[in-house]
C-alpha cells in the first residue's frame, strides 16, 4: 500500500453525505464513491460509519490514507487531516469531471453559486444566490414532497411539461403558496415542476451573466443530476443569447467530495516535498 497515495474526500451537506476514495498516485482516479441521505441521523456519527465502511470495502485502513479531506460541514468529521472550503472543492471537482471547464455552477441544497475558474481549477470570481431557499435544491425537494413525488422523479416529469407555470421568485414562502394555488387551479404536475425549474434556472442565468461566465460551463451538486433542471438552464441560456456550452456529469453530486480528495492529495504531496 505504501507505493499508493490514497485520499478520501467527504462532503457533509444539509441533506446528504458524499464520499470519494481516490488513488492520487500518478494520474488521479476515483476508486469508490458513496452518497447517503442524512435523514434524522447524527451527521458526525454517520460520517464516521461511512468512512469506516468505504475503507473496509476497499481493504484499506485509516492509516493507509495519505489525506482525509473534508468540505461542507467539515467540523463534524472527527478524524480529518484537513478541511477545504466548498467553493474551492466544487471548482476542483468540476474541472475533474469536465477538464476544459472555465465556469462551475454549484447547484446545492441551500444556494446556487456560479464560479469562474482558470484551467487549473483556481477560483477567479464567484456570485451566489441569497439566503432565500426558492433558488435551491431544498426548495425543489420541498415542493416534490408536497406533490407526492420522490426527488428522483421530478426531472423526468418536468420533461413532460407542455405549458409550464412559473411561481413567484421573491421568496420560498410565496413561491410555495403559488404552488398550492396552482394545484387548486388544476395546473398539471409536469407544468408546476417545469415552472419551478425555470424559476431557479432564471436565477442561475443571472449569476452566469453577472460573473461574466466563459464556456464550457459544468454543473455540479445534486440538482445537476436532475435532467429537467439541466434542460431548463439550457433553454434560458439560449433565450438570453449567452454563448455558453453546458455540461452535467452523472457524478455531479460528488463534486465537492471529489474536489476535497484532489486538494488533499495536492496538499499531501506539497507537504512531503
Amino acid at each position: 500500500m505504501k507505493d499508493k497515495i490514497f485520499t478520501l474526500g467527504i462532503d457533509i451537506g444539509s441533506s446528504n453525505i458524499k464520499l470519494v476514495l481516490m488513488d492520487y498516485s500518478d494520474n488521479p482516479k476515483i476508486l469508490d464513491k458513496k452518497v447517503e441521505k442524512i435523514r434524522k441521523r447524527n451527521p458526525s456519527e454517520l460520517s464516521d460509519n461511512l468512512i469506516n465502511n468505504i475503507l473496509a470495502k476497499n481493504n484499506l485502513k485509516y492509516e493507509d490514507l495519505a489525506y482525509l479531506a473534508s468540505t461542507g460541514e467539515g467540523e463534524l468529521v472527527k478524524r480529518k487531516t484537513g478541511h477545504f472550503y466548498s467553493m474551492t472543492t466544487h471548482a476542483k471537482g468540476g474541472i475533474f469531471l469536465y477538464k476544459d471547464a472555465l465556469t462551475v455552477v454549484d447547484m446545492g441544497a441551500l444556494y446556487v453559486r456560479a464560479i469562474s475558474i482558470n484551467e487549473l481549477g483556481k477560483v477567479l470570481d464567484y456570485k451566489m444566490t441569497g439566503q432565500c431557499a426558492s433558488g435551491s435544491g431544498q426548495f425543489v425537494e420541498n415542493i416534490s414532497r408536497y406533490l407526492g413525488l420522490a426527488i428522483e422523479e421530478v426531472g423526468d416529469i418536468s420533461l413532460k411539461s407542455t405549458k409550464p407555470e412559473t411561481p413567484s421568485g421573491i421568496c420560498a414562502v410565496l413561491a410555495e403558496t403559488d404552488v398550492i394555488n396552482m394545484v387548486s387551479r388544476g395546473i398539471t404536475t409536469p407544468n408546476i415542476i417545469k415552472g419551478i425549474h425555470l424559476s431557479i434556472a432564471n436565477k442561475i442565468v443571472k449569476l452566469l451573466a453577472s460573473v461574466k461566465a466563459q464556456s464550457p460551463v459544468v454543473l455540479t451538486g445534486g440538482m445537476a443530476m436532475n435532467h429537467g433542471m439541466v434542460q431548463a438552464v439550457e433553454e434560458l441560456i439560449k433565450e438570453s443569447n449567452l454563448d455558453l456550452e453546458v455540461h452535467a456529469s452523472p457524478d455531479s453530486i460528488y463534486s465537492g467530495a471529489l474536489g476535497a480528495a484532489l486538494w488533499g492529495g495536492f496538499r499531501y504531496l506539497k507537504l512531503n516535498n
